[in-house]
């Protein structure tokens, strides 16, 4: 899998090439900075917009070079002064969207940049008839057969230059993507990796890399240059592999060798708490951002995300106007309208927008996996399917639409499907408690009750969100007449309740205080059994059973009946909610808790 690392950058002329070689690490920010500022105006010359933009933000970052240390323009070389009429007239066409136009002028032009221009115009013009083909006769949940009718051409003609090696960093970066488009996924890796070696400051080619690495163990056998653009890289796939305490000290690293002020590595920073779900620090730091760069799209449907989930209607609300006078017909903006008005409960209005942004951008990964939430709200499960599905043909690595798919598919009662489906969030989040509770709710439905058990415990040991999977273990316990585990667990669970200062009114802490109190009885242990008893009157639904359970202890008390000491494990409750000040026992593991489905 690894690309040659001798093969010699032909992108550029001599003069320019000692400026494109990157050292590893980051002690003379003056030069890095040059390089940024020289390939963003590479990318720029050739269409590569996004990868310009990249470099150019992450170039103001850092402090002004003097007038002296500016770097000139690469110099024109001969086949670039033959192509230079047509290149322009080309590349005029190319910024209005004119892509057979351009490509049409390119022909038969020898020069590097001129032979790549051609070449990506060919390319996106094939994009766009597909995607205009897609959205107008079939809609974008029927995106039917419509493929790149140019792909096959364009791996010919590069596959031809690039056995003869005379593709540059770039002309391999396109060859990649045709790869890619095209399913041959271990090829396009080779290629950009090669790519990588060529041109290690191309951010697109890192990027194209990334979308294609699946798991921690890929990484590791892929042989990448030596440059500080590896430590971006190397940030940005830990995020994406949920590999969030990794990619924090990267994105620390970076701040701390002088991108301080980079807004890309803040907004990297933001997406990965919104990742771990530490959501006040996500939008404390997303705030931040907003008043750095008000203008800015990027990442806005992720900071709408978390709105949403703290139910910030009139935040959310604001985000959604101001970005609209910003750019409207932005995909960002089309997925903050669609959240917006899901918050409101307005679910087909919500898939309206998500719909809008899909004709935009059909490989948008967000607004599929958003749309897919709005289908299910509407009961739509055949539309939400279809959505979960063409999210994780986008990125495979989207644990959401995977966890969608199992949802969809419990709600359908079909159970073996809905198992596969929650096991690929499972790995994709290991620690993620939700995760494990609905794999743990599901083994329970295929009466695979010692791995549900595993997964109730072990949901518990990484950090319950939800705090229902001691509840779920313990009446699993109650199942199978295990009553010492399943008391363990209502105290554990009671104990977090109180401990976390949580008031919790609902049906699970009645029911625990019932069970404990029935418990404690039963085991003669009467000031155990009336503490939770009078607890258990607390609670509507089990108001009476805690008078009646009163009633007989004072019997028993007075009857003379003594407290049995022949318990095989005694148990007590949190001091807050108990007399005495005897210290509760932690819950025994169950040797459960390094095991996981």
């Amino acid at each position: 899998m690894a690309a040659s690392t001798s093969v010699v950058p032909v992108a550029v002329t001599a003069a320019v090439a000692p400026v494109l070689s990157t050292n590893s690490d980051f002690s003379d920010l003056r030069e890095i900075k040059k390089q940024l500022l020289l390939i963003a105006g590479l990318t720029r010359e050739r269409g590569l917009l996004h990868s310009s933009k990249w470099s150019a933000e992450l170039a103001f970052s850092l402090p002004a070079l003097p007038l002296a240390e500016l770097q000139p323009p690469p110099p024109i070389t001969e086949e670039d002064a033959q192509d230079m009429d047509a290149y322009t007239l080309a590349k005029a066409y190319f910024d209005v969207k004119e892509y057979d136009r351009a490509a049409h002028f390119l022909h038969g032009c020898d020069s590097k940049k001129a032979y790549f221009l051609y070449m990506y115009s060919r390319y996106l013009s094939g994009e766009k008839k597909k995607d205009d083909e897609t959205v107008d006769s079939l809609g974008p949940l029927e995106k039917g057969q419509v493929k790149n009718e140019a792909l096959r051409e364009l791996r010919v003609e590069l596959s031809k230059k690039h056995q003869a090696r005379e593709l540059d960093g770039f002309g391999l970066y396109l060859y990649g993507v045709v790869l890619r488009k095209l399913d041959l996924v271990k090829e396009a890796i080779d290629v950009f990796v090669e790519a990588t070696h060529v041109l290690p400051l191309h951010w697109g080619a890192w990027l194209e890399l990334c979308n294609l690495i699946t798991d921690k163990e890929m990484l590791k056998f892929l042989s990448l240059p030596d440059t500080w653009m590896k430590e971006f890289f190397l940030a940005h796939i830990y995020t994406e592999l949920q590999l969030i305490e990794e990619a924090l000290q990267k994105y620390q690293n970076l701040i701390d060798v002088g991108f301080s002020k980079s807004s890309y590595i803040v907004s990297q920073i933001a997406v990965a708490y919104h990742n771990i779900r530490d959501i006040d620090k996500a939008l404390s730091i997303f705030n931040e951002l907003r008043k750095q760069d008000p203008y800015r799209i990027e990442n806005m449907d992720t900071f709408s995300n978390l709105l949403y989930v703290r139910s910030m209607k009139s935040e959310l609300s604001y985000l959604a106007h101001n970005l609209c006078e910003i750019d409207k017909y932005r995909v960002e903006t089309c997925c903050v309208i669609g959240n917006y008005y899901s918050l409101r409960s307005q679910h087909e209005k919500a898939a309206l927008y998500f719909q809008r942004a899909l004709k935009l951008n059909p490989r948008y990964l967000g607004a599929w996996t958003l749309m897919g939430h709005e289908y299910m709200e509407m009961k739509n499960t055949s539309a939400a399917i279809q959505a979960y599905r063409h999210a994780i043909e986008v990125n495979k690595r989207d644990y959401r639409a995977w966890y969608g798919l199992g949802q969809t598919y419990e709600i359908l009662k079909m159970p073996f499907y809905c198992l596969y489906y929650y096991r690929r969030a499972h790995q994709l989040r290991p620690n993620d408690s939700r995760m494990l509770v609905a794999l743990g709710e599901c083994y329970e439905k295929l009466n695979q009750l010692v791995e549900a058990k595993k997964c109730y415990w072990r949901a518990y040991a990484v950090g319950d969100v939800e705090k229902m999977a001691l509840v779920k273990l313990a009446k699993l316990h109650e199942q199978l007449t295990e009553s010492e585990q399943a008391a363990q667990c209502y105290i554990k669970y009671i104990q977090d309740i109180y401990s976390c200062g949580e008031i919790v009114e609902h049906l699970e802490e009645s029911t625990a205080f019932r069970y404990l109190a029935q418990y404690y009885f039963k085991c003669k242990l009467w000031d155990e059994a009336s503490t939770c008893a009078q607890k258990c009157c607390a609670f509507n639904d089990t108001r009476e059973e805690g008078k009646a359970l009163l009633r007989q202890i004072l019997q028993l008390r007075n009857q003379g009946e003594t407290p049995t000491t022949e318990v095989p494990a005694p148990f007590f409750l949190p001091v807050s909610l108990s007399a005495n000040n005897t210290p509760t026992r932690r819950v025994s593991p169950l040797n459960l808790s390094s095991v996981t489905p």
